[in-house]
C-alpha cells in the first residue's frame, strides 16, 4: 500500500478544500500567475472530481465552496464533512488521491486564519489614509548606514494600488527596532517620468528616478539603486514594494550577517500573498494600530511556496561579483529566479522561514501565448555584465522620446 500519501484525514481534507479554493478564487492567480497556470491541470481535476463525488453532502458542500471560495464557513464545512468516518470509505478515495497529487504539484497554498472573519464591507485602505499618518523617523544627517534597502517601483496603470502598497512598505520600514542611523531606504521609480516623486520622497531616505518608458525593468532598477545610492553599505536588501515588514525585520536580517561565512540569504520559504480584505486589515493593524506585526490568525491569502525573490539580503561585494541582476529582463517574470541561481552558485546562500506578508495588487507577471513567462527566451545563468551596471542613462533617450 502507498506509504507517502498522508493517512491523516485532516491533511487530506485540507488538500481537497485548498485545491478547490486555489482553482476558483480570483485572488489566487494574483498571488503567482505563472504558478497558478502551471497547477491548473491538477486543481481542475479536483474540481471535476468533487462534482462526481458519490456522497451528495460532500458534492453539495464542494460546489458551494467553488461558488464562494472566500467564505471561511463553507471552507470549514467541507473540511469537516471530509473528516467524518463516512467520508473515509472507498467512495472518496479517488478524490483524496487527486487532491494530494494537486497539493504536491501546486506552488500555491491557501491560508485562512483561525479567527479570520470575512468583512466584505471593510473599507479599503487608501493612499490618503496612509498619508494622514506620521511619516516616521528619517535617516539622521551624516549617517553612513551599513544596510541599504533598495525598493524598485513603478505604478502606471493600477489606479494607485501599488503606490498605496509602497507607502505601506515604507511606513513599516520607518517603524523598526534596528538603529535608524544604520539603514538607508532607497526607492527607485522607473518610468517615463517621475510620476510619484512628491508622494514618495517624505517616506524614503533617498528617492531616485530611473528614466525608462515601455516595459518595467526591475533588474536594471535594482542595479541603479545599488550603484547610485549614497554611502558605503556592507549589506543590500532587495525588497519588493508590496512587502509589509514587521518591526524586527531589519534587525533580524542584519544580525544574520554576523555569522561566519554568510554572504546572503532569502528570508522566507513561503510568501503569504493576502487577499483584498486581508490586505487592508494587515495594513491597519501594522501601521494605524501600531502592532509589531499583523496577526496571521486574522488574515487570509495564498502562500507562494518557495518564492524566488521578494526579499533578498546579500553582501554588497557578492552582489557586484556576479554582476548584479540581469538587465536583459524586461517586464516582470524570471529575473528573481535567475539572480537566486547565480548568487547561490557563487556564494554561501542561506534560506530562512520568516513570515513574509505580500499586499494584494493587480497581477504583474505576464505570460506569452505559449504559457511561458515573457523572459523565458533568456538562458538562465548566462548574464555577463559587459559594461557598468545600473547606469541611470541606459534608457534615457528612449524615455525622452516616449514622454
Amino acid at each position: 500500500m502507498p506509504t507517502l500519501k498522508p493517512a491523516d484525514p485532516q491533511v487530506l481534507a485540507t488538500a481537497v478544500a485548498d485545491s478547490l479554493v486555489v482553482a476558483a478564487d480570483h485572488d489566487a492567480p494574483h498571488s503567482g500567475l505563472y504558478y497558478w497556470e502551471c497547477a491548473r491541470p491538477w486543481t481542475a481535476a479536483v474540481v471535476e472530481a468533487i462534482g462526481r463525488a458519490e456522497d451528495p453532502r460532500v458534492r453539495a458542500l464542494g460546489e458551494s465552496l467553488i461558488a464562494d471560495p472566500a467564505c471561511p464557513g463553507k471552507y470549514e464545512a467541507l473540511r469537516a464533512a471530509l473528516c467524518t468516518p463516512a467520508a473515509q470509505g472507498p467512495g472518496l478515495e479517488a478524490l483524496f488521491d487527486l487532491a494530494w497529487e494537486a497539493e504536491c504539484n501546486n506552488r500555491l497554498g491557501h491560508h485562512v486564519g483561525a479567527r479570520y472573519v470575512r468583512e466584505p464591507e471593510l473599507a479599503t485602505v487608501t493612499l490618503e489614509e496612509l498619508r494622514a499618518l506620521p511619516p516616521g523617523e528619517g535617516l539622521p544627517p551624516g549617517a553612513d548606514p551599513e544596510v541599504l534597502i533598495v525598493v524598485p517601483f513603478r505604478d502606471r496603470d493600477t489606479g494607485g494600488v501599488r503606490l498605496r502598497n509602497l507607502i505601506s512598505c515604507l511606513l513599516s520600514l520607518r517603524d523598526q527596532s534596528y538603529p535608524r542611523a544604520c539603514y538607508r531606504v532607497t526607492v527607485v521609480e522607473s518610468d517615463a517620468e517621475p510620476r510619484w516623486r512628491e508622494v514618495i520622497e517624505p517616506y524614503a531616505d533617498h528617492y531616485m528616478f530611473a528614466p525608462k518608458a515601455g516595459s518595467f525593468n526591475k533588474s536594471w532598477a535594482v542595479n541603479a539603486g545599488v550603484v547610485n545610492s549614497p554611502g558605503r553599505p556592507e549589506v543590500i536588501c532587495i525588497l519588493d514594494a508590496d512587502v509589509l515588514a514587521d518591526r524586527w525585520f531589519v534587525e533580524r536580517n542584519a544580525r544574520r550577517f554576523g555569522r561566519p561565512g554568510v554572504m546572503g540569504h532569502l528570508t522566507y520559504r513561503n510568501m503569504l500573498c493576502l487577499d483584498t480584505v486581508s490586505t487592508s486589515r494587515a495594513i491597519r493593524e501594522r501601521l494605524r494600530d501600531g502592532a509589531g506585526e499583523p496577526d496571521l490568525d486574522h488574515l487570509r491569502g495564498f502562500t507562494l511556496r518557495r518564492g524566488p525573490g521578494a526579499c533578498l539580503w546579500v553582501r554588497t561585494s557578492a552582489f557586484h561579483r556576479i554582476g548584479g541582476m540581469d538587465e536583459r529582463y524586461e517586464g516582470w517574470g524570471g529575473e528573481d529566479i535567475d539572480f537566486n541561481y547565480r548568487f547561490d552558485f557563487a556564494n554561501a546562500y542561506d534560506s530562512y522561514d520568516d513570515t513574509l506578508i505580500h499586499l494584494r495588487h493587480p497581477p504583474a507577471s505576464a505570460l506569452r501565448t505559449d504559457g511561458e513567462l515573457v523572459n523565458a527566451h533568456i538562458p538562465p545563468l548566462s548574464w555577463r555584465a559587459g559594461e557598468v551596471i545600473g547606469r541611470l542613462d541606459r534608457f534615457a533617450s528612449a524615455a525622452a522620446g516616449a514622454s
